[in-house]
């Protein structure tokens, strides 16, 4: 393990544009799941046609509020771990150039990444279906607690988090992360399962164009067999060896 981190600085340390991919596993040492882990994972608990589609959000927004409404309380007294500081740290030594990430939990910002996209969204705020006006999330989430179901103050449809559920299309930033896999020549890839497309799709891209590519994960991933490197393990660790060998 160790000589595989001591590649992975050097891989760091050498890229001319390094990028990374993060997905939940980043963040489940601030105490929020992952989505697809056999038994912790929340679609292990719960169908997510119902609680993470556009569809089930249309067909019985209650239910959706119901569940959502606990994950945000999680998601807003969540704090940075010790993955979203070394980034951002890596990002301040010119090391990193840009975080793709799936999650939508404003982590890496709040740890002081400055180039974050965030291909799913964000729970920081929400949007109406039908105006496009947006709403803070505290703005919603009162609305819930009044009504149930939060509707629109200009023209009463529906108020919806601003993440993207099954069924809908990528955030903006997702041309923004494309054009970014097209300039990288390391793709550093943490905590992701890499089953989800098209975020997925990145990863051969930059590696039919030359990047070299490191994955960490707790579990293996499609693309293993493709990486420069691949680590079976706590993201925690592996980070923290990673910033005494780069960071200090």
């Amino acid at each position: 393990m160790r000589e595989l981190i001591e590649r992975l600085a050097r891989m760091v340390r050498e890229a001319r544009y390094g990028v990374a991919l993060t997905g939940a596993g980043v963040s489940t040492d601030s105490g929020i799941p992952d989505f697809r882990s056999p038994s912790t994972g929340l679609w292990a608990q719960y169908n997510p046609m119902e609680v993470a589609s556009i569809e089930g959000f249309r067909n019985n927004p209650v239910r959706f509020y119901e569940f959502w409404r606990q994950r945000f309380a999680k998601l807003v007294d969540a704090r940075p771990n010790i993955t979203h500081k070394v980034f951002a740290q890596l990002e301040a030594r010119g090391y990193v150039k840009c975080v793709i990430t799936q999650n939508i939990d404003s982590l890496h910002q709040k740890a002081g990444s400055r180039r974050v996209l965030e291909v799913h969204g964000t729970y920081t705020r929400g949007i109406c279906l039908g105006c496009k006006k947006t709403y803070s999330i505290q703005e919603i989430f009162n609305k819930v607690e009044s009504h149930r179901v939060p509707l629109c103050d200009e023209c009463n449809d529906l108020l919806k988090p601003d993440v993207v559920l099954f069924g809908e299309l990528l955030t903006p930033d997702f041309e923004s992360a494309f054009d970014e896999i097209e300039r990288c020549d390391f793709l550093f890839v943490l905590g992701t399962s890499l089953e989800v497309y098209p975020v997925a799709g990145l990863v051969p891209h930059a590696k039919r164009r030359g990047a070299q590519l490191a994955i960490v994960n707790r579990e293996a991933t499609p693309f293993d067999r493709i990486a420069d490197i691949a680590i079976h393990s706590e993201l925690g660790p592996v980070m923290a060896e990673l910033h005494r060998l780069l960071c200090t």
